[in-house]
């Protein structure tokens, strides 16, 4: 957005620096200035200056000089836009809307943010009342007292059905504007609307600006269906494009010169890490990040660390974070990964521990090559070429997706710097063992294939685990790295996995659900078109039968003729002109040859 220098001068006669940098630095007056210690610098004599008639700030320390907006950019991480917001927010001044029907939307939007804003307070003082004494003794017991529910804005949802609805009519609110701002539920069947939350620890969740724009509820029912409810998708809120607590964990971040946020699992974590120190907390909400979640983070450091359980569970949200992030790192753009204890979250270790524990396991946050790497050798064995060649493919195949050419390039160097060490460790032949699932009989490749080409398998069994969800219990590793070569089908896969991820019990239903509100719903209507007619064998094992199809499809893919000879080139590179190393690389090719021939 671009400001005119009309505005930006109106802006600033509205305002006194003294009175902005005076919030965060404790000015005395000296004359016709303002002093006080640098915001910049550690110091014991005021070398910062601010001079209100003049409009602008000095410190001498450091060498910082500016006006007001410049100043939110340094002490708190603001963008120049953010910066000209909250100030023009404080002026009383409308930022300049060049559309008129934007100017209506944004005038809706004040509207339900004021709503939702009321409702907060509302939560807030239901948390102090009588009916709100089992919710007080709910947090007590996860060692948060009343200046907590201060800070973090803590409430209580009371078990009525329109407690909420009839104090925020009273006050003059429709109940139409409330259901769109996301307090209300309105029935199908027509009846009166009512209280969305009910009988829950509220957490409210705040836009970049810190304004209230929706909530995170916890049910203090210990038969509730939903232990974690979030507000509804609205105009105020796109629960991919928040953070929780993320404009106080930005300014954390700014005012102490980190290099990037901490990225925890959900709300009690986030308020546990900052009650230790580490204010630069954030949270998804109950979802896997989304890019523009991880260009939030960046935003506020170019190394954000995330935090993930050290199980299965953990490592499997930990890859499907690095997936996404991959095709979106640079230089200055990367995120690293921190394990927890397993069975610990952030508030148990801590608790448990001490704050010191929290600080080790950051301070050996693992990058993400270091991950990638970690994830690709594991994922199979490799004692045939067969499989060392997959793992050279593989990684190629991963680097492809850095869109930075040049970091790409360093990350397949670094990769396979590695694998040559690997191998060098060994210097008999490889160990010629079976693949991990068998190699299926003809009769049965035939049944699995039966002449469809490659991107109609792909398809057929994109589909099955949409039929059958129970199935990523134990294919959920299989269909997360399944070869589709179709962008989107790989977006429905990642949708599905993202679902399975925040709910594993999850049904068809719910998964056709989900795809249509992340605005999927015409690939699924392509998968389900194209895949009309075509049915999976149902006289074998699902599950074998499945990672029997995904098998060959994943090694066909894996040995296109590119692939042969780039790892051919490879290992020749790696062992030099050994007789016996050559002659393992052409049986390796020669199997291949056999299996596309077969």
């Amino acid at each position: 957005m671009r400001f005119g220098e009309e505005f930006l001068d109106e802006l600033k006669s509205k305002l006194r620096p003294s009175d902005v940098i005076g919030r965060s630095v404790k000015l005395r007056r000296q004359g016709r200035e303002f002093a006080g210690l640098s915001p910049f610098n550690k110091e014991k004599t005021p070398s910062f200056f601010v001079n209100d008639e003049k409009g602008f700030y000095h410190c001498f320390s450091s060498g910082k000089h500016g006006d007001i907006i410049s100043f939110l950019q340094e002490t708190e991480g603001l963008s120049f836009v953010e910066a000209v917001e909250r100030l023009a927010a404080e002026a009383g001044m409308a930022m300049p809307v060049a559309d008129p029907k934007e100017a209506e939307r944004s005038k809706i939007r004040n509207n339900l943010r004021d709503w939702v804003a009321e409702a907060a307070r509302y939560y807030a003082a239901e948390l102090t009342r009588v009916r709100g004494r089992h919710a007080r003794k709910y947090l007590q017991g996860r060692n948060l007292n009343e200046a907590d529910w201060a800070e973090f804005g803590l409430g209580y949802s009371p078990s009525l059905r329109t407690g909420l609805k009839d104090h925020l009519v009273a006050l003059g609110a429709k109940p139409a504007e409330l259901i769109e701002a996301g307090l209300l539920i309105k029935p199908d069947d027509g009846r009166p609307a009512f209280d969305r939350f009910r009988d829950r620890i509220m957490f409210p969740i705040a836009d970049i600006r810190g304004r209230t724009i929706a909530f995170g509820a916890r049910a203090l029912a210990r038969d509730a269906k939903a232990k974690y409810l979030n507000s509804p998708e609205t105009g105020l809120f796109h629960k991919g494009n928040t953070l929780y607590r993320y404009a106080e964990a930005r300014k954390a971040a700014a005012q102490n010169k980190l290099n990037g946020l901490i990225v925890a699992e959900g709300y009690m974590d986030v308020i546990a890490l900052a009650k230790a120190g580490f204010g630069h907390a954030v949270a998804p909400l109950g979802t896997a990040l989304t890019e523009e979640q991880m260009a939030l983070l960046w935003r506020a450091g170019p190394e954000p660390i995330l935090c993930f359980d050290g199980d299965a569970a953990g490592k499997r949200a930990a890859y499907r974070a690095l997936d996404r992030a991959l095709p979106i790192i640079e230089p200055g753009r990367t995120i690293n990964f921190a394990w927890l204890p397993e069975g610990l979250d952030p508030d148990d270790l801590i608790k448990e521990r001490g704050v010191a524990a929290m600080e080790n396991i950051l301070h050996r946050a693992e990058p993400m090559v270091d991950v990638l790497w970690q994830r690709e050798w594991n994922l199979q064995p490799l004692d045939t070429p067969e499989q060392r060649a997959g793992l050279s493919a593989r990684l190629r195949q991963i680097t492809d997706q850095i869109k930075h050419k040049e970091l790409a390039g360093l990350y397949r160097q670094e990769l396979f710097a590695r694998i040559a060490k690997k191998f060098a460790k060994s210097k008999t032949g490889p160990n010629w063992k079976s693949t991990a699932h068998g190699k299926p009989s003809n009769e049965l490749r035939r049944k699995v294939r039966s002449g469809q080409k490659s991107s109609s398998e792909q398809r057929v069994l994109v589909k099955w685990i949409l039929q059958n969800p129970s199935l990523l219990n134990t294919l959920d590793e299989a269909f997360s790295s399944l070869y589709l070569d179709d962008p989107g089908l790989n977006a429905l896969r990642n949708a599905i996995l993202d679902l399975w991820i925040e709910q594993p019990s999850v049904d068809r239903a719910a998964i056709t659900s989900h795809l249509t509100r992340v605005k999927l719903a015409d690939q699924l209507q392509l998968l389900e078109t194209s895949t009309a007619g075509i049915k999976m064998p149902q006289d074998e094992d699902p599950e074998k039968l499945w990672l029997t199809m995904a098998d060959e499809l994943n090694a066909r893919a894996g040995a296109k003729e590119e692939h042969a000879a780039l790892e051919a080139r490879l290992l020749e590179s790696l062992m030099g002109d050994d007789p016996d190393a050559l002659r393992q690389i052409a049986v390796a090719r020669q199997v291949q040859d056999r299996d596309r021939s077969e």
